[in-house]
Protein backbone atom coordinates (compact mmCIF):
# COMPACT_ATOMS: atom_id res chain seq x y z
CA UNK A 1 0.00 0.00 0.00
CA UNK A 2 1.42 3.22 -1.09
CA UNK A 3 2.14 5.58 2.40
CA UNK A 4 -0.17 8.91 2.46
CA UNK A 5 1.98 12.01 2.18
CA UNK A 6 1.83 14.01 5.49
CA UNK A 7 2.54 17.74 6.51
CA UNK A 8 3.69 18.92 9.67
CA UNK A 9 3.71 21.15 12.00
CA UNK A 10 6.89 22.38 13.63
CA UNK A 11 7.32 23.62 17.22
CA UNK A 12 10.13 25.98 15.42
CA UNK A 13 11.03 26.77 12.49
CA UNK A 14 14.06 24.35 12.36
CA UNK A 15 11.75 21.26 13.05
CA UNK A 16 12.71 18.83 9.82
CA UNK A 17 10.21 17.54 8.04
CA UNK A 18 12.23 14.04 8.39
CA UNK A 19 12.25 13.85 12.01
CA UNK A 20 8.26 14.08 11.98
CA UNK A 21 7.94 11.80 9.20
CA UNK A 22 10.46 8.86 11.02
CA UNK A 23 8.37 8.63 14.03
CA UNK A 24 5.15 7.86 12.29
CA UNK A 25 3.89 4.99 11.49
CA UNK A 26 3.41 5.56 7.35
CA UNK A 27 2.44 2.26 6.27
CA UNK A 28 -0.64 1.72 8.82
CA UNK A 29 -1.58 5.40 9.95
CA UNK A 30 -5.25 6.86 7.91
CA UNK A 31 -6.42 9.54 10.42
CA UNK A 32 -9.93 9.86 11.32
CA UNK A 33 -12.23 12.49 10.11
CA UNK A 34 -13.78 15.07 12.60
CA UNK A 35 -16.33 12.84 13.18
CA UNK A 36 -14.74 9.98 13.82
CA UNK A 37 -15.09 7.95 11.58
CA UNK A 38 -11.84 5.80 10.14
CA UNK A 39 -11.23 3.79 7.36
CA UNK A 40 -11.35 -0.35 7.05
CA UNK A 41 -7.56 -0.79 7.12
CA UNK A 42 -6.88 1.93 9.44
CA UNK A 43 -3.87 2.02 11.70
CA UNK A 44 -5.58 3.85 14.54
CA UNK A 45 -6.50 2.13 17.62
CA UNK A 46 -9.79 2.12 19.47
CA UNK A 47 -10.66 5.19 20.86
CA UNK A 48 -9.66 5.40 24.52
CA UNK A 49 -10.08 8.25 27.07
CA UNK A 50 -7.84 10.71 26.04
CA UNK A 51 -8.21 14.53 26.94
CA UNK A 52 -10.37 16.79 23.92
CA UNK A 53 -8.88 19.71 23.37
CA UNK A 54 -11.27 22.30 24.02
CA UNK A 55 -11.22 26.52 24.44
CA UNK A 56 -9.00 26.67 21.14
CA UNK A 57 -7.01 29.97 20.73
CA UNK A 58 -5.50 31.22 17.95
CA UNK A 59 -2.81 33.79 17.89
CA UNK A 60 0.44 35.24 16.43
CA UNK A 61 -1.52 35.08 12.36
CA UNK A 62 0.93 36.29 9.91
CA UNK A 63 0.47 35.20 5.99
CA UNK A 64 2.38 31.80 6.71
CA UNK A 65 1.48 30.82 9.81
CA UNK A 66 -0.41 31.05 12.95
CA UNK A 67 0.45 29.90 16.96
CA UNK A 68 -2.25 27.26 18.44
CA UNK A 69 -3.33 26.71 22.30
CA UNK A 70 -6.07 24.93 23.51
CA UNK A 71 -7.15 23.57 27.48
CA UNK A 72 -7.51 20.18 28.23
CA UNK A 73 -8.41 18.42 31.10
CA UNK A 74 -5.65 16.61 33.26
CA UNK A 75 -6.53 13.02 32.84
CA UNK A 76 -4.15 10.96 31.04
CA UNK A 77 -2.84 14.08 29.93
CA UNK A 78 0.60 12.40 30.34
CA UNK A 79 -0.04 9.81 27.74
CA UNK A 80 -0.44 12.53 24.83
CA UNK A 81 2.53 12.03 22.85
CA UNK A 82 1.16 13.25 19.66
CA UNK A 83 -1.43 16.09 18.07
CA UNK A 84 -3.25 15.90 15.11
CA UNK A 85 -4.81 19.63 13.70
CA UNK A 86 -7.33 18.99 11.05
CA UNK A 87 -6.62 22.45 8.65
CA UNK A 88 -8.80 23.32 5.91
CA UNK A 89 -9.79 26.46 3.66
CA UNK A 90 -13.03 27.30 5.05
CA UNK A 91 -14.83 26.88 1.57
CA UNK A 92 -13.72 23.04 1.72
CA UNK A 93 -14.55 22.38 5.60
CA UNK A 94 -16.66 19.45 4.63
CA UNK A 95 -13.58 17.88 1.75
CA UNK A 96 -11.46 16.19 4.80
CA UNK A 97 -11.07 12.87 4.64
CA UNK A 98 -7.75 11.58 4.69
CA UNK A 99 -6.67 9.52 1.18
CA UNK A 100 -3.87 8.51 0.19
CA UNK A 101 -4.08 10.59 -2.83
CA UNK A 102 -4.85 13.62 -1.60
CA UNK A 103 -2.51 16.07 -0.11
CA UNK A 104 -3.37 16.02 3.56
CA UNK A 105 -5.05 18.51 5.82
CA UNK A 106 -4.15 16.89 8.92
CA UNK A 107 -0.85 18.31 10.16
CA UNK A 108 0.96 15.57 12.62
CA UNK A 109 2.97 17.26 15.72
CA UNK A 110 5.03 15.92 18.39
CA UNK A 111 3.14 16.67 21.50
CA UNK A 112 5.24 20.16 22.61
CA UNK A 113 3.99 22.66 25.29
CA UNK A 114 1.63 25.21 24.09
CA UNK A 115 1.03 27.43 22.05
CA UNK A 116 2.68 25.72 19.22
CA UNK A 117 3.61 27.35 15.87
CA UNK A 118 2.10 25.89 12.58
CA UNK A 119 3.78 27.56 9.73
CA UNK A 120 4.11 26.46 6.11
CA UNK A 121 3.93 27.92 2.74
CA UNK A 122 3.53 24.97 1.39
CA UNK A 123 -0.38 24.60 2.81
CA UNK A 124 -0.99 28.30 4.33
CA UNK A 125 -1.72 30.91 1.74
CA UNK A 126 -1.90 34.90 2.81
CA UNK A 127 -5.49 36.31 3.36
CA UNK A 128 -7.73 33.10 3.60
CA UNK A 129 -10.17 31.72 5.94
CA UNK A 130 -9.36 28.64 7.32
CA UNK A 131 -10.77 26.13 9.92
CA UNK A 132 -9.30 24.18 11.97
CA UNK A 133 -9.70 21.29 14.67
CA UNK A 134 -7.77 19.28 17.26
CA UNK A 135 -7.28 15.66 18.51
CA UNK A 136 -4.79 14.41 20.84
CA UNK A 137 -3.32 10.92 19.95
CA UNK A 138 -0.81 8.32 22.05
CA UNK A 139 1.07 6.36 19.88
CA UNK A 140 1.39 3.09 21.67
CA UNK A 141 4.12 0.06 21.25
CA UNK A 142 2.99 -1.31 17.75
CA UNK A 143 2.68 1.76 16.10
CA UNK A 144 -1.18 2.31 16.17
CA UNK A 145 -2.52 5.54 17.83
CA UNK A 146 -5.30 6.16 20.62
CA UNK A 147 -7.34 9.28 19.58
CA UNK A 148 -9.48 11.35 21.44
CA UNK A 149 -12.54 12.63 19.99
CA UNK A 150 -11.99 16.08 17.59
CA UNK A 151 -12.48 19.42 19.19
CA UNK A 152 -14.91 21.99 17.91
CA UNK A 153 -14.35 23.91 14.99
CA UNK A 154 -12.28 27.34 14.81
CA UNK A 155 -12.48 29.49 12.01
CA UNK A 156 -9.47 31.85 10.97
CA UNK A 157 -8.10 33.88 8.22
CA UNK A 158 -4.47 34.13 8.06
CA UNK A 159 -2.47 37.82 7.20
CA UNK A 160 -1.77 40.36 4.20
CA UNK A 161 1.67 40.14 3.74
CA UNK A 162 4.06 42.20 6.19
CA UNK A 163 6.70 44.93 4.95
CA UNK A 164 9.45 41.99 5.58
CA UNK A 165 7.62 39.79 2.71
CA UNK A 166 6.92 43.35 -0.08
CA UNK A 167 10.35 43.90 0.83
CA UNK A 168 10.99 39.92 -1.19
CA UNK A 169 8.99 41.36 -3.76
CA UNK A 170 10.21 44.71 -4.33
CA UNK A 171 13.72 42.77 -4.32
CA UNK A 172 12.60 40.69 -7.28
CA UNK A 173 11.47 43.35 -8.77
CA UNK A 174 14.60 45.45 -9.18
CA UNK A 175 16.22 42.68 -10.98
CA UNK A 176 14.16 43.24 -13.99
CA UNK A 177 13.02 47.22 -13.97
CA UNK A 178 15.53 48.00 -16.69
CA UNK A 179 16.74 51.38 -17.25
CA UNK A 180 15.41 54.56 -16.83
CA UNK A 181 13.07 56.50 -19.67
CA UNK A 182 12.30 60.21 -18.89
CA UNK A 183 8.73 60.91 -18.47
CA UNK A 184 6.54 64.61 -18.42
CA UNK A 185 2.62 63.20 -17.47
CA UNK A 186 0.76 60.69 -16.02
CA UNK A 187 -2.25 59.82 -17.53
CA UNK A 188 -5.45 57.95 -17.45
CA UNK A 189 -8.07 56.30 -19.36
CA UNK A 190 -11.43 56.26 -18.86
CA UNK A 191 -14.84 56.37 -20.73
CA UNK A 192 -15.98 59.40 -21.86
CA UNK A 193 -19.18 58.93 -19.18
CA UNK A 194 -16.47 58.78 -16.34
CA UNK A 195 -15.91 62.34 -17.10
CA UNK A 196 -18.90 63.18 -17.96
CA UNK A 197 -19.99 61.92 -14.23
CA UNK A 198 -17.01 63.53 -12.63
CA UNK A 199 -17.71 66.77 -13.80
CA UNK A 200 -22.00 66.47 -12.99
CA UNK A 201 -21.63 64.68 -9.40
CA UNK A 202 -18.16 65.11 -7.84
CA UNK A 203 -17.52 69.02 -8.92
CA UNK A 204 -14.79 68.36 -11.60
CA UNK A 205 -12.60 65.79 -8.76
CA UNK A 206 -12.14 62.23 -9.51
CA UNK A 207 -12.19 60.70 -6.00
CA UNK A 208 -10.42 57.71 -4.77
CA UNK A 209 -12.20 54.10 -4.49
CA UNK A 210 -10.71 51.09 -3.17
CA UNK A 211 -8.06 49.10 -5.13
CA UNK A 212 -9.35 45.93 -6.69
CA UNK A 213 -8.20 42.51 -5.83
CA UNK A 214 -5.68 42.44 -8.58
CA UNK A 215 -2.35 41.48 -8.26
CA UNK A 216 -0.66 39.22 -5.40
CA UNK A 217 -3.64 37.54 -3.30
CA UNK A 218 -1.42 38.90 -0.02
CA UNK A 219 -0.77 41.96 -0.79
CA UNK A 220 -2.11 44.07 1.79
CA UNK A 221 -3.31 47.27 -0.49
CA UNK A 222 -5.83 45.26 -2.32
CA UNK A 223 -9.69 45.86 -1.03
CA UNK A 224 -8.49 48.28 1.51
CA UNK A 225 -6.11 51.35 -0.35
CA UNK A 226 -8.23 54.16 -1.61
CA UNK A 227 -6.82 56.22 -4.52
CA UNK A 228 -6.95 56.50 -8.22
CA UNK A 229 -5.10 54.82 -10.63
CA UNK A 230 -2.62 56.66 -13.43
CA UNK A 231 -0.09 55.66 -15.32
CA UNK A 232 3.46 56.87 -16.56
CA UNK A 233 5.08 54.23 -18.97
CA UNK A 234 6.14 56.20 -22.13
CA UNK A 235 6.73 54.77 -26.02
CA UNK A 236 10.38 54.23 -25.87
CA UNK A 237 10.77 55.55 -29.20
CA UNK A 238 8.59 58.56 -28.95
CA UNK A 239 8.89 59.50 -24.82
CA UNK A 240 5.14 60.08 -25.39
CA UNK A 241 2.31 57.72 -23.90
CA UNK A 242 0.85 55.08 -26.03
CA UNK A 243 -2.05 55.84 -27.80
CA UNK A 244 -3.89 51.96 -26.99
CA UNK A 245 -5.67 51.43 -23.50
CA UNK A 246 -7.81 48.95 -22.44
CA UNK A 247 -9.57 51.04 -19.97
CA UNK A 248 -11.42 53.16 -22.80
CA UNK A 249 -10.72 55.99 -25.15
CA UNK A 250 -11.15 59.67 -22.91
CA UNK A 251 -7.18 60.28 -21.29
CA UNK A 252 -6.83 62.34 -18.32
CA UNK A 253 -3.44 63.81 -19.01
CA UNK A 254 -1.20 65.55 -15.94
CA UNK A 255 1.88 67.35 -15.92
CA UNK A 256 4.17 64.86 -13.85
CA UNK A 257 4.97 67.64 -11.33
CA UNK A 258 1.52 68.17 -9.99
CA UNK A 259 1.22 64.67 -8.43
CA UNK A 260 4.50 63.20 -7.40
CA UNK A 261 7.12 65.89 -5.73
CA UNK A 262 8.82 66.66 -2.87
CA UNK A 263 5.64 66.79 -0.94
CA UNK A 264 4.62 63.19 -1.28
CA UNK A 265 5.78 59.91 -0.35
CA UNK A 266 6.50 57.30 -2.81
CA UNK A 267 5.57 53.61 -1.74
CA UNK A 268 6.32 50.03 -3.38
CA UNK A 269 2.73 48.22 -3.18
CA UNK A 270 2.98 45.06 -5.49
CA UNK A 271 4.84 43.66 -8.10
CA UNK A 272 2.79 40.73 -10.88
CA UNK A 273 2.38 38.88 -13.81
CA UNK A 274 -0.96 37.36 -15.27
CA UNK A 275 0.43 34.20 -17.19
CA UNK A 276 2.51 37.05 -19.57
CA UNK A 277 6.26 37.82 -20.49
CA UNK A 278 5.74 41.32 -18.80
CA UNK A 279 5.68 42.50 -15.30
CA UNK A 280 3.36 45.00 -13.48
CA UNK A 281 4.54 46.85 -10.13
CA UNK A 282 2.20 49.33 -8.25
CA UNK A 283 3.25 52.15 -6.72
CA UNK A 284 1.47 54.39 -4.16
CA UNK A 285 2.20 58.29 -4.41
CA UNK A 286 0.56 59.88 -1.28
CA UNK A 287 0.54 63.80 -0.03
CA UNK A 288 2.74 63.58 2.86
CA UNK A 289 1.04 63.80 6.15
CA UNK A 290 -2.49 62.66 4.06
CA UNK A 291 -4.87 59.28 5.26
CA UNK A 292 -2.98 57.01 2.29
CA UNK A 293 0.18 57.98 3.78
CA UNK A 294 -0.41 57.47 6.91
CA UNK A 295 -2.06 53.78 5.73
CA UNK A 296 0.86 53.28 3.62
CA UNK A 297 3.27 53.87 6.45
CA UNK A 298 2.35 51.08 8.15
CA UNK A 299 2.13 48.44 5.87
CA UNK A 300 4.35 49.00 2.59
CA UNK A 301 8.18 49.37 2.08
CA UNK A 302 9.11 53.36 1.47
CA UNK A 303 11.02 54.17 -1.39
CA UNK A 304 13.26 57.37 -1.78
CA UNK A 305 11.65 59.54 -4.35
CA UNK A 306 15.22 60.54 -5.89
CA UNK A 307 16.93 57.55 -6.05
CA UNK A 308 14.71 53.67 -6.81
CA UNK A 309 14.45 51.53 -10.04
CA UNK A 310 11.04 52.35 -10.59
CA UNK A 311 10.04 55.86 -10.73
CA UNK A 312 11.96 59.17 -9.50
CA UNK A 313 11.73 63.06 -9.24
CA UNK A 314 14.91 65.10 -8.60
CA UNK A 315 16.08 68.61 -9.99
CA UNK A 316 18.45 69.18 -12.67
CA UNK A 317 19.40 72.66 -13.48
CA UNK A 318 16.11 73.97 -11.92
CA UNK A 319 13.43 71.93 -13.13
CA UNK A 320 12.38 68.64 -11.60
CA UNK A 321 13.04 65.78 -14.03
CA UNK A 322 11.12 62.33 -13.69
CA UNK A 323 11.93 58.72 -14.53
CA UNK A 324 10.36 55.26 -14.98
CA UNK A 325 11.63 52.05 -15.60
CA UNK A 326 11.56 50.83 -19.01
CA UNK A 327 11.10 47.16 -18.45
CA UNK A 328 8.06 46.61 -16.14
CA UNK A 329 4.30 48.55 -16.65
CA UNK A 330 4.16 51.12 -13.72
CA UNK A 331 0.28 51.29 -12.31
CA UNK A 332 0.95 54.28 -9.92
CA UNK A 333 -1.68 54.75 -7.58
CA UNK A 334 -2.44 58.60 -6.30
CA UNK A 335 -4.11 58.75 -2.80
CA UNK A 336 -6.16 61.89 -2.96
CA UNK A 337 -8.39 63.56 -5.28
CA UNK A 338 -7.63 65.08 -8.40
CA UNK A 339 -9.52 67.95 -10.11
CA UNK A 340 -10.21 67.47 -13.60
CA UNK A 341 -8.89 71.50 -14.18
CA UNK A 342 -5.40 70.40 -13.22
CA UNK A 343 -4.49 68.62 -16.58
CA UNK A 344 -6.60 67.91 -19.84
CA UNK A 345 -9.21 65.14 -20.89
CA UNK A 346 -8.92 64.45 -25.14
CA UNK A 347 -9.51 60.98 -27.18
CA UNK A 348 -6.95 59.36 -27.83
CA UNK A 349 -6.61 58.12 -31.74
CA UNK A 350 -5.49 54.30 -30.75
CA UNK A 351 -7.44 50.70 -29.66
CA UNK A 352 -8.99 49.60 -26.45
CA UNK A 353 -7.00 46.59 -25.94
CA UNK A 354 -9.20 45.07 -23.25
CA UNK A 355 -6.64 41.80 -23.28
CA UNK A 356 -3.95 44.44 -20.97
CA UNK A 357 -6.52 44.95 -18.50
CA UNK A 358 -5.56 44.30 -15.16
CA UNK A 359 -9.10 44.72 -13.71
CA UNK A 360 -9.16 42.00 -10.38
CA UNK A 361 -6.58 40.04 -12.77
CA UNK A 362 -5.27 36.99 -10.95
CA UNK A 363 -1.32 36.48 -10.44
CA UNK A 364 0.50 33.68 -12.06
CA UNK A 365 1.37 31.33 -8.97
CA UNK A 366 4.03 29.78 -10.78
CA UNK A 367 6.07 32.30 -11.69
CA UNK A 368 9.78 32.40 -10.50
CA UNK A 369 9.74 35.66 -11.57
CA UNK A 370 7.45 37.47 -9.41
CA UNK A 371 6.69 35.42 -6.45
CA UNK A 372 8.34 34.66 -2.71
CA UNK A 373 8.28 31.98 -0.56
CA UNK A 374 5.42 32.18 1.02
CA UNK A 375 1.94 31.03 0.61
CA UNK A 376 0.22 32.91 -2.90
Amino acid sequence: MEAPRLAHTMSSPTSPCEEVIKNLSLEAIQLCDRDGNKSQDSGIAEMEELPVPHNIKISNITCDSFKISWDMDSKSKDRITHYFIDLNKKENKNSNKFKHKDVPTKLVAKAVPLPMTVRGHWFLSPRTEYTVAVQTASKQVDGDYVVSEWSEIIEFCTADYSKVHLTQLLEKAEVIAGRMLKLSVFYRNQHKEYFDYIREHHGNAMQPSVKDNSGSHGSPISGKLEGIFFSCNTEFNTGKPPQDSPYGRYRFEIAAEKLFNPNTNLYFGDFYCMYTAYHYVILVIAPVGSPGDEFCKQRLPQLNIKDNKFLTCDEEDGVMVYYHAQDVILEVIYTDPVDLSLGTVAEITGHQLMSLSTANAKKDPSCKTCNISVGR
